[in-house]
């Protein structure tokens, strides 16, 4: 699971780092808001933990730009603690709100949390184009004609339809579909998101699965 982190104050961010990323997620920060929402643009991240007070434009700004173009959960961390800051952050389509100085313990938990509720609410059936994954039955079609994936690989087009056009790097795919952390010395991301294109895309004049050099790799029907 990638967290993006979106703090100006550095010993906090430094602090959620290391420690989201000791308990197995992949965490990245951010010092500003702008900086956040074209992170937000360019990558899928599971979760965004979001401060209210920014350097450039507030968290509250980010957070309505955000929910123009995704549904992604998001925290509220911060200092403003007062019922009204609370209720304004719920409102503008907030999923959590936890006030500095905050328990990690309970952070954690609202994590793990939020991003159950998130699983429990996915659609049954993920598609583009004529590329069709049955959450339920776990199973996949092209053109209506099935495809014989491992559970590695359906997990990989699950990951990558939830985020469809949307840049995925390796780390995001280590994270999210092997649960660990990336080791840049390795390639078997490479050799896996190839395998599964050999089976989405051979035979097809419209390729789904795309490399995007230096960066990773997205699902679209654009080329």
């Amino acid at each position: 699971m990638c967290i993006l982190i979106i703090e100006d104050e550095v010993k906090i961010a430094s602090y959620l780092v290391n420690g989201l990323n000791e308990s197995g997620y992949a965490a990245e920060c951010v010092h500003s808001g702008l900086e956040g929402l074209e992170k937000l643009k360019m990558h899928a991240y599971s979760l965004v933990i979001l401060d209210v007070m920014l350097p450039d434009i507030d968290g509250w700004a980010v957070l309505k730009v955000l929910r123009q173009f995704s549904k992604i959960p998001v925290i509220f961390l911060t200092a403003k603690d007062q019922v009204i800051d609370r209720v304004k952050g719920l409102e503008l389509g907030a999923d959590d709100y936890l006030a500095k100085p905050f328990s990690y313990i309970e952070l954690q938990a609202r994590i793990k949390s939020l991003l159950r509720r998130q699983q429990y609410v996915e659609e049954n059936q993920l598609e583009i184009a004529n590329l069709k994954l049955d959450l339920i039955h776990h199973k996949v079609w092209r053109n209506q004609q099935p495809i014989e994936l491992s559970k590695k690989e359906f997990n990989l087009l699950r990951f990558l339809l939830r985020h469809p056009n949307e840049i995925i790097t390796r780390r995001q795919i280590a994270s999210e579909v092997w649960q660990i952390n990336f080791d840049t010395d390795t390639n078997f991301i490479d050799v896996a998101v190839r395998r599964l294109r050999s089976k989405i895309d051979e035979g097809h004049n419209m390729k789904l699965i795309h490399t995007v050099r230096g960066l990773g790799y997205k699902i679209s029907a654009d080329k």
